[in-house]
Formats: structure tokens, sequence, C-alpha cells
């Protein structure tokens, strides 16, 4: 254990998830006494193309997290070339080597056109860069040429620039993009994601989840809150507020704010590593990037207390 003396309990802001989740309220018994109904998967799916702008609910997968969803995809093109539009996630570029890729990380979006397989985080975690749709197209036109895949994941677009959507470009064979449920509304443990992709690869996806893909629970509560515009238009300008706070915090306490998204704040400072073990020992805990030893990643606080500890832990150091 990192900071064994530290004060409980810890307030964690290591990851990007909302920390005001959609209340879940009363579900109905029959969704942990009954096998998920095909009726509720239709319905989910068919909620989901309307809150995401996919073509038509066939181009819609449920799944039981992205990272189920990305090994699947990995898998569904021969093993070649994988690049991963980087620094990003680890998971994703683990999952292409499981598949039998060679990978690689690129630093600029234009390498990416004569992959196998073409992985993007838009906006990506950490800093928060946004590709262009009109990049992604060239991208998406290049692979397509040699029978590669693109693949977006979305999982922060609800909190950022939600209109660079790529959803409705699923529709070419080149293209597939990831929605993850849990991170904006604040759900991460319901374990609900969702591809997007033309209607012969959503099937042959959905045939490789099987008939049961995501829980009852995951099914009643993922319907309920996709289709809950009003929550989702204010918990937008809720994050959107709070991320002009934290940087306002952090700026104070002498850190620059580099990028992120409405959900996470990438904040620069030469004294990263110290600032962490610090905080770390106040019970708050934030991201640390080995590679980028000046970067440190801040999560968002949710009550004011968490808010006040945060801001004299970080006074304190």
């Amino acid at each position: 254990m990192l900071f064994p003396n530290a004060p409980e309990p810890f307030l964690d802001l290591s990851t990007g998830i909302n920390p005001n989740p959609y209340p879940v309220g009363h579900l109905p018994s029959d969704a942990f006494t009954k096998l998920p109904q095909p009726e509720a998967l239709s319905r989910l799916t068919e909620i989901a193309a309307a809150a995401y702008g996919a073509p038509s609910p066939p181009h819609v997968v449920a799944a039981p997290g992205s990272q189920i969803a990305m090994t699947l995809l990995a898998a569904s093109v021969p093993p070649g070339r994988a690049v991963v539009l980087g620094p990003t996630y680890a998971e994703h570029a683990r999952a292409a080597e499981l598949a039998g890729h060679q990978v690689a990380e690129a630093s600029h979006i234009e390498r990416l056109g004569d992959a196998t397989l073409a992985i993007i985080v838009n906006p990506n975690n950490p800093d928060g860069r946004v590709a262009t749709r009109d990049a992604l197209l060239s991208v998406a036109d290049r692979l397509r040429r040699h029978g590669g895949l693109l693949v977006v994941d979305e999982a922060f677009i609800e909190a950022g620039p939600h209109a660079e959507s790529f959803a409705e470009a699923v529709e070419h064979a080149s293209v597939v993009v990831l929605r993850s449920f849990g991170k904006f509304y604040g759900l991460p443990g319901l374990r609900l994601s969702f591809a997007l992709a033309n209607t012969n690869l959503a099937q042959r996806l959905a045939a490789a989840l099987g008939p049961w893909p995501v829980s009852g629970a995951a099914l009643a509560i993922g319907a309920a809150a996709l289709a809950d515009k009003s929550w989702s238009d204010t918990s937008r300008a809720s994050l959107e507020a709070a991320a002009g706070r934290l940087d306002g915090l952090l700026h104070r306490a002498g850190l620059k704010v580099i990028g992120g998204t409405f959900l996470f704040r990438l904040a620069q400072t030469p004294n990263a590593e110290a600032l962490f073990r610090r905080l770390g020992e106040q019970g708050v805990l934030v991201r640390r990037f080995e590679r980028e030893p000046n970067w440190l990643r801040f999560g968002l606080p949710g009550g004011e207390s968490d808010w006040q500890r945060l801001e004299a832990a970080l006074v304190t150091s």
C-alpha cells in the first residue's frame, strides 16, 4: 500500500468518473430473478441509437464494457499491424496484442492510415486531445482501401465536444465507435458499453457476445438513463462548471492545466512526483504517469466536503 498512514476514507480522484451518478432508483425484481429478455435488449439498443446518433438500432451492440468489445474487434480483423494514437489507455494496445497484432504507437493521426487496425480515443485520455471529423474520415477512407478497421473510442465524448461524435459514420465498413456508459453516468460497476458499427459487423459482434450480453439491471438502468435527456443536459452543464472550478484550484496551487475533459483535468508541474506523494499522504489519490513525470491527472470531487478536502490538501502541499 502506497500511503498506509493516510487518513481514511481516501478521496479517489484518480479516475475520470462522474462523481454525481445517475439516480438508479427502484429496479424490478425480475431484473435479477430472470434471464435478460430479448425485448429489453432491443429496447435498450433502440434508445442507445437515438441517444448516440447511430444510423439505426441494428447498428448498435450492447456489451459488458468497452474492454470486452475492443478485444472482440481486435480479433475481427486478420493479425497485422495495429497502431494506437497515443499516449492513451494501455488496454487497447493490450487487446490488439492478444489478438496477434504487432502494436505500435503513433503521435500523429496521419500515421494511422496504413494500419490493419487503427485505434483512436476521442477525446483522448489523459490530455483531452480531439481528432476532427475530417481527420477521422481521412483515416477511415485510407483504411477502407486495404480492408483495415478504425476504432474510435468515445468514452468521454459526453463530457467533451459531443457534437464531434463519429457515430453517424459507422455505416462505413472501416469504422467502429465505442461508447462507454459508466463514465458519464457515474456507474462504472454496471459494466455497460456499446459498439456502433455497420450492420454486418454489428451482427458478428452480437453473435460473439451471445444472447445475454449484459445484465437485466444494465438493461433497465441503461434504458432509463439514456432516455433521460434532461438529466444528461443538466449533468453536462454541471460537469463543465466543476471542471472550471477545478482549473481554478489547480492554478492557485501553482499547477498548469494543459488539457482534459469535463470529467478530468491534466495538470503539469515539475514537482509532480512530490505532489502526488504529499496528496496521497493526506488521503487524496490522483493519477501519475511514468512516461510523463511532470503530469498529474485530477478527477472531479463530488460533494462540497470533497472540494474543501482537495483544496486544503493542495494548500498544505
